[in-house]
């Protein structure tokens, strides 16, 4: 039997967060709430029909080509007509892994079979927003994890259900316990709650954990700069790690950085540098710092 797809899922938009300061206690969501680890990892939708496997970023790139082995996976695990929300993540020993997981988007096809040896694929599953071909996101996301466990009750590994808890005093224990595995915090969800596109309708709280950096560029004129551009010194290097998003007019008037000829970094850089997803193809350039 065919299963087909709503259009709207073929590619699917998904769900957003809101960040808060702290981990919310009861009475925050509607029907309670339910606590899932933040992933350090590509937040992706893998979408199965008869034709085959998709594996949709956030942005809606595909990353099917990077990630033939948790396609593989999906495809004899996950029957035709599902659409489940989760996370690509990459583990080093019983870490996360985040930069190996970035080099998937770098490596030449040909190359990535001996990558996934070295450093295997996970896949955390979170929400289940189709199945056999229909639209579950109306249902109440208690119900919807209900049907995912069911699911996921025959998978192995890249295959795995996300951990969740209602229980406030577990959350509080995650939070805390795990950081050192890359896990960036949590995730708060309604137990009640639809899944609904285009609203910031979770919470997600990191766990804080200060690094200086140095500001060594910025994008724009120096007087008023559009973005600042950061680098982490490591290994007698200076190593780009991101950039912020737009600068307010209050915050760019704040910002005067000084010049400086005797600098590390070249005077163009590729968007991918600071943003992995980027559909952006012209090189950006840098007022060094």
């Amino acid at each position: 039997m065919s299963e087909v797809l709503p259009a709207a899922l073929r590619a699917p938009s998904l769900v957003l967060t809101k960040p808060v300061a702290r981990v919310p206690g009861p009475a925050v969501l509607p029907g309670g709430r339910i606590y899932e680890p933040k992933w350090d990892g590509f937040r992706a939708s893998v979408t199965v029909v008869d034709a085959g496997v998709t594996f949709w970023s956030r942005q809606g790139k595909d990353l099917t080509r990077y990630f033939p082995d948790v396609a593989a996976a999906a495809r004899e695990h996950i029957p035709a007509g599902c659409v489940i929300d989760g996370e690509a993540l990459v583990w080093t020993g019983h870490r996360l892994d985040f930069n190996a997981l970035q080099t998937r988007l770098t490596t030449a096809r040909r190359a990535l079979p001996a990558l996934a040896r070295e450093h295997p694929p996970s896949f955390a599953a979170f929400d289940f927003l189709s199945a056999a071909g229909h639209d579950t996101r109306a249902l109440a996301l208690k119900d919807r994890r209900a049907l995912l466990e069911e699911l996921a009750a025959g998978w192995a590994p890249p295959l795995n259900l996300s951990p969740a808890t209602s229980d406030y005093a577990t959350a509080l224990e995650w939070f805390e316990d795990f950081p050192p595995t890359g896990i960036e915090g949590l995730v708060i969800k309604g137990a009640d709650q639809p899944y609904e596109v285009g609203v910031r309708q979770w919470l997600k709280v990191k766990y804080r954990e200060n690094i200086d950096v140095v500001c060594a560029a910025v994008i724009g004129r120096r007087d008023s700069p559009y973005a600042l551009v950061v680098g982490l010194p490591m290994f007698g290097r200076l190593w780009i790690v991101g950039s912020t998003t737009a600068l307010r007019r209050s915050a760019s008037r704040h910002a005067r950085a000084h010049p400086r000829p005797d600098h590390p970094w070249p005077e163009e850089i590729s968007p991918t540098v600071i943003d992995g997803f980027t559909s952006r193809k012209d090189p950006i350039r840098l007022t060094r710092v």
